[in-house]
């Protein structure tokens, strides 16, 4: 499956991506100065038995965010713990080469990604959590429709420190529909 947009698309996290720059993002410490990464070594072994344990897994939907210019795979994002009785996921985003940020490519991967979510997935509600200095993924959430939702206190041991974690959350008010 493929999400076209504008100026980017979606598709499915491949084993072949474990061999790009995929692994070395994780590695790199501006990269993860606000997210779980970057603590340990994160090797292209790790990164092929993730891709290998995601993959056909109705619990998760991780794609790789690619440019229509040239095919570059420059971040990932994923809607993670599906529930389909629930009818919710986490939504999940890594823009993980550098040039690619501040040009929107979060913003559009998210559309494509809810719409996926609400539309064909027929989830009620979309949620993330968020490093309390952490101000691109907590304007990307609002962009993307999203409420604050509540926050939880020392949630994160990043850089030496306790932080806060910004919980953020999107209601599909759309629709009724039974889930697939």
């Amino acid at each position: 499956m493929r999400l076209e947009g504008k100026h980017l698309y979606l598709r499915p996290l491949e084993l072949s991506d474990a061999n790009g720059n995929y692994p070395d993002w994780l590695n790199d410490a501006e990269v993860c100065r606000y997210n779980s990464h970057g603590d340990t070594l994160y090797t292209r072994d790790m990164a092929q038995a993730y891709i290998a344990s995601v993959t056909d897994n109705p619990a998760y939907a991780v794609f790789a965010i690619c440019l229509h210019e040239d095919g570059r795979h420059v971040g990932n994002i994923a809607l993670q713990q599906i529930s389909v009785k629930n009818r919710n996921a986490e939504f999940a985003i890594l823009i993980g080469e550098p040039s690619a940020y501040g040009k929107g490519i979060g913003y559009e991967a998210g559309k494509l990604l809810i719409d996926y979510a609400f539309n064909t997935l027929m989830l009620h509600r979309i949620y993330c959590g968020t490093h309390c200095e952490n101000r691109a993924m907590q304007h990307l959430a609002l962009k993307l429709g999203m409420s604050e939702e509540g926050r939880r206190k020392d949630a994160i041991f990043k850089n030496g420190k306790f932080a806060d974690v910004v919980e953020y959350g999107l209601i599909n008010n759309t629709s009724i529909k039974e889930p697939i």
